[in-house]
């Protein structure tokens, strides 16, 4: 290989490993942030159906509030260091037997 063909295929690689290592610190940096999730859910009717949903909730590690608008559906979860996954959101109100809408999340805070 001549020399400016082996400089930049280095230069290449090098770049390759950058890019790399950036993305993944990105995505490793979205989980050190404190994120507020509006969750819209059908069926919460009363304080004590809403309960279980409660205590469902602040079993997830990171969980760190939590507040319901029963008439509005809207469940609001702040959690530290962990992403609410759809499909996660999807079974916990299916099993609760609740109808999981959909989920907003904003970033509160970068740390």
């Amino acid at each position: 290989m001549k020399n400016t063909q082996r400089s930049t295929m280095k230069k290449l690689i090098t770049h390759t490993l950058i890019s790399g290592l950036l993305l993944f610190l990105g995505s490793y940096n979205l989980l050190a942030d404190t994120l507020l999730y509006s969750i819209r859910v059908d069926g919460l009717a009363c304080p004590y159906c809403a309960y279980g949903i409660e205590k469902k909730l602040n079993e997830i590690k990171g969980v760190k509030f939590l507040d319901m608008d029963l008439e509005k559906g809207i469940v609001t979860v702040e959690a530290k260091d962990v992403k609410l996954e759809e499909k996660q959101l999807k079974q916990l109100f299916t099993d609760s037997g609740f109808t999981y809408r959909s989920k907003k999340e904003k970033v509160l805070s970068e740390q």
